[in-house]
Parts: C-alpha cells; structure tokens; sequence
C-alpha cells in the first residue's frame, strides 16, 4: 500500500476514534507516567506563598479546637472549596490526623470538569503543592486499576480537578512521609459505590501501612442559608445513621446535595469493611458563616469514619 494510503487511512481512522468518543486516555492501564501534576489552585484558592500557606494552615489547625474522637479513624470527610471559604471546617477533619502514622490516603474526589463512566484512577508519580511534592502510591494504583473493568486511567480527568488538588497541602501539613492514590467518580450510583468500595477495602487488607479513605465533598449549593441548613441536615443525618444506601436515596430523592455524595458513599462503605462502625460529625458551616451573605451559600462538612474501642 502506498504511503499516501496509509496516511489517508490512519486519519480516517483517528477521525472515527474522535467521533465515538475514544481517545489515547481511554485506555488507561496502557498509558505510560506523565510525570508530576503541577498545581492549578495555587494564587487563587489559595496561597502560592509557602510560608503564607503554611502559616494559614496552621492558624486553622490552632482554630480546630473539636474534642478528641474515641477510637481509631479509618476515614474523613472534607469540603473541597477554597481555604478562604472551607479551609477552617477541613482543619476539623485534618486536625485528627496530627500525630498519626498513616503512609498512605486515598483520595476520593467527584470530577467537576470531566464527564466519564466509571471510576478514575490517576497514574501520575506525584502532585505538587508551594509545600512541596506527593508521591502517587503507582503500585497501590495500578492494582485497582486490574482488579476491575469500571476502574480506568483518564488523565484529562486529573488536570483542572481541584477536589483532590484543595486537599494536598492539608495532607502534608498534618502528615509525615505518605503517599496518595487519586480517585475520581463521575457517577453515584449504588453499583459503582459498591464496586470502588470492594475493591479499595481488599486492597488495602492486603497492602503494608497504614491507610486513611479520604472523600471529598461540598453539601447543598447556592440555596438560602436557611435551605442549606435543612438540606444539610438531611445528609448530616444519613451520614450519622451510617447507612449508606438510604444517603444515596435521599440525594436521588433530592432531600439533600453533595457534589461528591459517591465519593462520601463509596468512603462510607470502604471503611465499614475496614471495622469503622460509626460516623462522627465533626463540624458543619457554610460560605454564610465567612461572608456574612446568607441569600447563596454553599455547605461544607467534617466529619470521621471510627471503628469504636473495645
């Protein structure tokens, strides 16, 4: 065949590729390491600066005066808008991880930018932050990414999505030496929660050091502070009820909202396989409590997934 052809054909074939909605990140487990992802919020949601960054989060650490929970947490709850807005009721949350020993977090994310079937792994070797750089637990990743057909590599997924990148610095700020295995979810039903949930709860069983299951979400947006506070507290309720299956109905009934409500969810069911038995809310606010401006606010939330003491 002429190379005139084969030129005519490969585009033809790219442009049929194109057309039914497949491109090179639709094949995850084949791609090879982009490298390091650069941050995307810094000088925006918040500081570049590190030492301004490092000293904001640690005047909301010294803030974050919740007493201390009563047994072991296995996973968190976190709101994922800026530091301005969220960064004081995340400290509640991150603040039970000061003194920990945790060498790696799993972070659970819903994709804002990006729509896909499925869950999203990231395969990139680290993330970088004005404080310095996470590695990716690539081992950790590349087994959930075999251990079922919905799991998958979408770099686009990763590049702009600030509900894992908001997290970073908190993380280095509270830990020590510790990995991070990025997940991103698009959808919330109940199969897809189950099936993340199984497959990181078996990995991890079967992986050395200890993991925290990290989901990030923000509750109801741009309601009445008033609404906000009822929505809310629907959620609140179904987190503390532990009972995952009736949270999932009460956001599809629209009795409350969270943008990463599957996350939360596939967290929630994770974590009780791993013997967390309770929900502990730790604190509650919205974009009100900051600005003062009740009329559109946005929820946020902290809370711990605890297996109970004996």
């Amino acid at each position: 065949m002429k190379p005139r052809c084969i030129a005519s054909l490969l585009a033809i074939l790219s442009l049929l590729l194109l057309l039914t909605g497949f491109s090179s990140s639709s094949f995850g487990a084949g791609i090879e390491d982009k490298g390091v992802r650069e941050p995307v919020l810094a000088g925006t949601w918040y500081s570049a600066n590190p030492e301004k960054l490092r000293g904001q989060i640690t005047e909301f650490l010294s803030k974050a005066d919740a007493e201390p929970v009563r047994g072991e947490v296995i996973g968190l709850v976190v709101p994922h808008a800026g530091y301005m807005y969220s960064g004081q009721v995340a400290a509640f949350g991150y603040k039970h991880l000061q003194g920990t020993n945790f060498k790696r977090v799993i972070l659970i994310g819903p994709s804002h930018h990006v729509g896909f079937k499925g869950i999203a792994v990231d395969l990139q070797s680290g993330y970088r932050t004005p404080l310095g750089t996470t590695p990716v637990d690539k081992d950790f990743a590349s087994e959930l990414l075999g251990a079922s057909s919905q799991i998958r590599w979408l770099p686009d997924a990763f590049t702009r999505e600030h509900s894992l990148e908001i997290q970073v610095p908190f993380l280095q700020s509270v830990l020590k030496e510790f990995s991070i295995v990025p997940v991103l979810m698009q959808e919330s039903d109940d199969v897809t929660c189950a099936t993340l949930a199984e497959v990181l709860s078996k990995t991890i069983k079967k992986k050395q050091g200890k993991t925290l299951i990290l989901a990030s979400t923000d509750l109801s947006h741009f309601h009445s502070g008033d609404k906000a506070k009822l929505l809310d507290h629907h959620f609140i309720e179904g987190l503390r009820a532990f009972d995952p299956k009736g949270l999932l109905r009460s956001m599809s009934r629209g009795e409350c909202e969270a943008c990463g409500g599957g996350p939360t969810v596939a967290a929630l069911l994770a974590a009780r396989d791993l013997g967390a038995g309770q929900a502990i809310v730790l604190r509650y606010a919205n974009s009100g409590d900051v600005t003062g401006d009740y009329k559109r606010v946005v929820g946020y939330l902290s809370a711990a997934f605890v297996r109970r003491e004996e």
